[in-house]
Formats: structure tokens, C-alpha cells, sequence
């Protein structure tokens, strides 16, 4: 069984769209994951990437996990910002904050090519991994810079993505609503909705959210072990 294949085609990336906004084809996009995954592997020793070198376990775990999302990005992009009816895709600007490993941000990205792409990302090294990725995958709407959130200008972006980044709490919280613009949302990859809950309401003053099951191909269903695990995406609006 090719994992990867049968898990884009059970998250509906041969359909070509998700709420009307177009999507790199099928015979486009699972060659660049492919690209990716040798990718990490061949790097993840040296740049202290991820904590797998299997290819399945980074396809599921990694690329499914964060294609995931997509979905409900689009329809976040579709609605909030109107996407598709007069507004173009070239003027939103997208951010994945600590990016490491380009998890979720170059699978996102190379899904859908007609938007920009920032790759937030403190570590030099990763930095340059990031680079690399990039330009091996042709992905010209992306670009890397070397920051912290902390220090990223105020209401510099429509939309950012993070995963595995760090617990929320109220610092964190403030530091990344401050970045993003009027309208702007944050779409943080989470696991158990419980945790979410509990993290969320130990935030004072906290800001309006929803919680939305992610299903992952071999992750949370047909995992092929007894618990299977749970993923949720936070919507966090400024």
C-alpha cells in the first residue's frame, strides 16, 4: 500500500478544490511530498528535525497530519477573506510560525502555490533547511526568515499556522494575535480536545475560538492500533 497516495486521496486532494479554491493536482503534489519526506530523511540527522526516519510514520505523522488542516483552511480563506468572490489569493499573506522542520507550512504551501508563504523560523541551520526544500520543490511562493514570533512586526499577517510550536498561554497568546492583521486568524494543530479546553481557560481575557476534529488518514482512524489518536485544529480569531 502507498500510505501516502491512499491518505491524499481519503483527505479529498484528488477532487482538485476545497470550497471553490483551487489545489495543486494529485499528480503534482504527492511527488513533491515524496520529494519532501527523502528529504528529512536524508537531513533529519544533521538539523535535529523530526524524531522518525521511516517513511510512513513522516508521511502519516507528518505530511497527512498537517494536509490535514487544508480543508478548513479553505474554508476559513473562502469566507473570512472572501477569496474567489473579488478578492485574489496573491494579496493574503500566510505565515507558518516556528516553522522547523516546514511542518505544516511547505505541505500547505505546496498545496496551494497561488498564495505567499512565510517560514517563520528561529534556527539558522533549520533555516537553511527550509531554503533547501523550497527550491528543491520548486515552491516559489514561499520564503524563509530568520525570527522569533516575539519579535515579528504587528499586523504583519492574514492567516497563521502553527504546529507542535508551544503550549498556549496568555504571553504567547497576545504575541501572536498582536502579528496578525485586522481580521486575521490563527490555525493552531492540537491533539486531545480536552487539553484544548483546559489550555484555552487558563488564559485570561481569552480570545473567541472554535475546535474543529482533524481526521488523519492512519492516525485517527484505520491506524491499525487499539487507541488511536486524536487531532484537532484551533481557530483563533484576532
Amino acid at each position: 500500500m502507498n500510505i501516502l497516495h491512499e491518505g491524499l486521496v481519503e483527505l479529498g486532494f484528488d477532487k482538485g478544490e476545497f470550497s471553490g479554491i483551487t489545489i495543486l493536482p494529485l499528480s503534482e503534489l504527492e511527488p513533491k511530498m515524496e520529494s519532501y519526506i527523502a528529504s528529512l530523511q536524508e537531513y533529519n540527522a544533521k538539523f535535529d528535525l523530526i524524531n522518525t526516519d521511516d517513511h510512513d510514520e513522516i508521511a502519516v505523522r507528518h505530511i497527512l497530519d498537517s494536509l490535514s488542516a487544508l480543508p478548513k483552511i479553505c474554508e476559513i480563506l473562502a469566507s473570512r477573506f472572501e477569496i474567489n468572490a473579488g478578492v485574489a489569493a496573491e494579496s493574503l499573506s500566510l505565515a507558518d510560525i516556528g516553522s522547523g522542520a516546514g511542518l505544516p507550512g511547505i505541505p500547505l504551501a505546496a498545496a496551494l502555490p497561488q498564495f505567499s508563504f512565510t517560514l517563520i523560523e528561529r534556527m539558522t541551520k533549520r533555516c537553511g533547511f527550509l531554503n533547501h526544500c523550497a527550491q528543491l520543490l520548486g515552491l516559489k511562493n514561499v520564503t524563509v526568515e530568520e525570527d522569533q514570533a516575539e519579535r515579528l512586526e504587528q499586523k504583519r499577517f492574514d492567516l497563521c499556522v502553527f504546529r507542535a510550536f508551544r503550549p498556549l498561554e496568555k504571553k504567547m497568546t497576545k504575541v501572536l494575535l498582536r502579528i496578525l492583521k485586522d481580521k486575521g486568524c490563527l490555525c493552531a494543530y492540537k491533539a486531545k480536545k480536552v487539553n484544548i479546553i483546559e489550555e484555552m481557560e487558563n488564559i485570561p481575557q481569552k480570545p473567541k475560538y472554535e475546535i474543529f476534529p482533524l481526521i488523519v488518514p492512519f492516525l485517527t482512524e484505520n491506524s491499525g492500533v487499539e487507541e488511536e489518536r486524536e487531532r484537532n485544529l484551533v481557530v483563533i480569531e484576532r
